[in-house]
């Protein structure tokens, strides 16, 4: 569930996923449990306290509106409806609603985490002040469907490996030519024959 990976590492969502299915083998049951249960199953993954009732209170609302726990009728909607439907669930905002579409239903929504966003400053595809839910609209909108996937994970790597938040590796970085930020951090050192 995307909620386990909000403010998270990767790895520390992924277990605190584990320990959630181990502990109680279906969504169902999840819903049926104490909030302080479901904390107690993902300590791990970081803001245990916040995010139990935060998937009970999603889960009971799927619930109520569609009598299952089964989110494969968003398949069938357009992606904007679809994304409209998911960020009216209680703590679901633009990357958590992108993550169900783009990984659960193969829809093309383009989440933007933090690798994402930086990158995409960097290169000037988005503005310097954009907000989450900006840079999810202008991003989303410069991609092609067929490209969405790879786009994102293409991204998250190059934030990761090479365009990280703390000393960049700009001499690295492939995409230098088109990088307006890379290109002003290392002009010091390019000025000056110093190689970066």
């Amino acid at each position: 569930m995307t909620i386990l990976s909000q403010n998270t590492s990767d790895h520390n969502s992924r277990q605190a996923f584990q320990r959630l299915i181990t502990r109680f083998g279906t969504w169902e049951a999840v819903a049926e449990a104490d909030a302080a249960d479901i904390a107690e199953a993902i300590k791990h993954g970081g803001l245990a306290q916040v995010k139990a009732p935060r998937i009970k209170q999603i889960l009971g609302r799927i619930l109520s509106q569609r009598g299952s726990l089964d989110l494969e009728f968003l398949r069938e909607l357009p992606l904007a409806d679809a994304r409209a439907w998911l960020e009216a669930l209680p703590g679901v905002g633009p990357k958590t609603a992108a993550c169900v579409l783009l990984f659960s239903l193969g829809k093309p929504a383009l989440p933007v985490d933090t690798h994402v966003h930086r990158v995409a400053k960097r290169l000037g595809l988005i503005d310097n002040r954009a907000s989450a839910r900006k840079a999810h609209e202008v991003l989303g909108g410069m991609v092609p469907a067929e490209d969405v996937y790879r786009f994102h994970i293409y991204m998250i790597e190059h934030g990761r490996r090479v365009c990280r938040s703390q000393r960049p590796r700009c001499h690295q970085c492939v995409l230098l030519t088109l990088c307006p930020a890379g290109r002003y951090l290392l002009e010091p050192a390019m000025e000056h024959g110093v190689k970066a």
